[in-house]
């Protein structure tokens, strides 16, 4: 079949969860038997995401390929259990890019380069770039951003040409927000329409139309914004507000979305067989187990910041029968109140993160979870301070730092490191004056993993997962830190830099469940597969849950006893 194109569009307010609703919808068309990818389209200048502040922008997510992407193409790849490329993920900076570039060349012969026609057709050959590889039934489309912005009038100016273009391969669906006026009792209907009215300025009819809402939708209201926008009731569709992103697909195909979608596009296919993403979403409704994880960060105020992080300890949930509660600490609370407040928990986990605001919060969270043997785990960052950590406390190395905090550390157990070779074999350099964006060791690597150690009792005997780091464990010190008791579980074949570090189960420095890792494990976990590292890591916690409640129980049968004979 021709390659069928579906956008996504947003209206009245960002934030709505347009990345969702596509991951979603591709979700349906998954479950009837096609092959789908999505795409997201920013309107940002910035070239990716790579260098804006989680604040800005949320978690900076990474494909197999070492692209910097946009946080919703981790919500594609959990939906759809498919790997995305740096083909997923199209800002504005790279459109102006790649035109500026073909203009030096002298590919316009000459021409003046305008918005129309040189930026749109940049964008309709990169919405079209996936589909023209003939591997996937549906390309769907995210356009980042909300309708009316100046923003993103050029991609949508690109989706009115490809509505003409492509004709009945092509859908839009619409995305806005309808406000409960609690004072009038009412949901109100007024921005939807008026979003749907600034969508047909621009001169794109939305075929399909889904509200969001705190409740759902009255069908009179429906009525409503059907008369007014061209669109039929039945695709005038309710998304209420779920406590799970995952109950959002099986919302919308109660809603007959899928059926709507094909009878548009004239296919025939199936009905879509939801049965295992039903059975996960019993798992997650009915745990038997409970915890409770600290993560120990500095964008606490954001959770988004650790968006994959939250999901991956979801999905080991999931295949635990676990309820995770996750408590964002902040770091730099811990340095001023101390550790007191990490006590009553199941297990401690410090996430990446870059800058030297909260680090040292985070090396006492780090200390504590090791002296008193709660199951810890570190990526990234929360591994190199793992190290610092234990260099200070237990190798004898009393200032140990990292030279991304103090450059005149005399202990630089964690440095910039100045060559390393890609994934693909490149030889990549870099130093302290290069530039932020697209300089760090990006992208899925393979290397193997030393037998015998706690990371060969999840991975096996080789792990293959995602950076995305510029600094790394100083060989000079590797020597040293082994000798004092710490395990180095796995080393890059090449350079031999250090991927993890753990703790052993006996002996001098014994502990549980101790692990740090420098990639990021979050980007390949997924609902349906969890993630064999964050199982291992839930798996832990519980078992110190028990532990625990062991304890407190014979320390309680004593104090009954004692008092009985006093």
């Amino acid at each position: 079949m021709e390659t069928k194109y579906i956008f996504v569009t947003g209206g009245v307010v960002s934030s709505l969860g347009k990345g969702i609703v596509a991951a979603s919808l591709g979700k349906l068309l998954q479950a009837r038997g096609y092959s789908v990818t999505i795409q997201k389209f920013d309107p940002y200048i910035n070239i990716d995401p790579g260098t804006l502040n989680p604040y800005e922008h949320g978690e900076c997510y990474v494909t197999d390929d070492g692209h910097e992407a946009d946080l919703d193409l981790g919500h594609y790849e959990r939906f759809l259990d498919i790997a995305t490329s740096r083909a997923n993920n199209i800002t504005t900076g790279r459109i102006y890019q790649n035109v500026i570039r073909k203009e030096r060349k002298g590919d316009y012969l000459g021409k003046t380069v305008q918005v129309i026609p040189h930026i749109t057709d940049e964008i309709k050959r990169n919405v079209k770039l996936l589909g023209l590889k003939k591997q996937y039934d549906f390309v769907i489309t995210e356009i980042g951003g909300t309708v009316g912005d100046i923003e993103s009038l050029p991609f949508l100016e690109s989706v009115r040409q490809l509505k003409w273009e492509l004709g009945q391969n092509c859908l839009c669906v619409h995305l806005t927000y309808v406000p409960y006026i609690a004072a009038a009792g009412e949901v109100k209907t007024k921005p939807t329409q008026h979003s749907l009215q600034e969508l047909r300025k621009i001169g794109i009819q939305a075929d399909m139309v889904l509200c969001r809402a705190d409740r759902a939708i009255p069908d009179d209201e429906r009525a409503k914004i059907s008369l007014f926008s061209n669109i039929p009731v039945d695709s005038v569709i309710s998304v209420r507000d779920s406590d799970s992103i995952y109950k959002i697909p099986r919302m919308l195909h109660e809603q007959k979305v899928d059926d709507i979608l094909v009878d548009l596009l004239k296919l025939d296919r199936p009905p879509a067989d939801l049965s295992v993403w039903d059975t996960l979403i019993q798992r997650l409704e009915h745990p038997r187990h409970h915890v409770r994880i600290a993560m120990v960060g500095k964008y606490v105020d954001l959770t988004e910041s650790y968006k994959s992080l939250t999901e991956a300890l979801v999905h080991a949930g999931m295949h635990t029968s676990t309820r995770i509660a996750i408590d964002y600490l902040d770091s730099e609370q811990i340095e001023r109140e101390g550790t007191a407040m990490l006590a009553n928990y199941d297990a401690i986990l410090v996430p990446g993160g870059f800058g030297k605001r909260g680090v040292e919060g985070k090396i006492r969270a780090i200390q504590f979870a090791r002296e008193n043997k709660v199951p810890f785990l570190g990526i990234c960052l929360g591994m190199q301070l793992a190290v610092v950590e234990y260099a200070r406390h237990v190798a004898g190395l009393t200032d140990a730092n990292s030279t991304e905090f103090a450059l005149d550390t005399p202990h630089p157990v964690i440095a910039l490191i100045t060559e390393w070779t890609d994934r693909s074999g490149n030889v990549e350099k870099r130093d302290h004056s290069s530039g932020l964006g697209g300089t760090m060791r990006l992208g899925a690597q393979r290397c193997p993993v030393r037998s015998g150690t706690l990371l060969a009792s999840i991975y096996g005997d080789s792990v293959y997962e995602r950076h995305r780091h510029r600094f790394e464990v100083n060989n000079d010190y590797v020597d040293r830190l082994q000798a004092a008791g710490l395990t180095i579980a796995a080393r890059t074949p090449v350079e031999g830099l250090t991927e993890t570090v753990e703790l052993p189960t006996a002996g001098e420095h014994a502990h549980p469940w101790f692990l740090g890792v420098q990639f990021h494990p979050e980007f390949t976990s997924t609902p349906r597969h969890g993630h064999p590292l964050f199982i291992a890591y839930i798996k832990a916690a519980l078992a110190h849950a028990s532990e625990q409640r062991a304890q407190q129980s014979a320390a309680g049968d004593s104090q009954a006893s004692q008092e009985k004979h006093s």
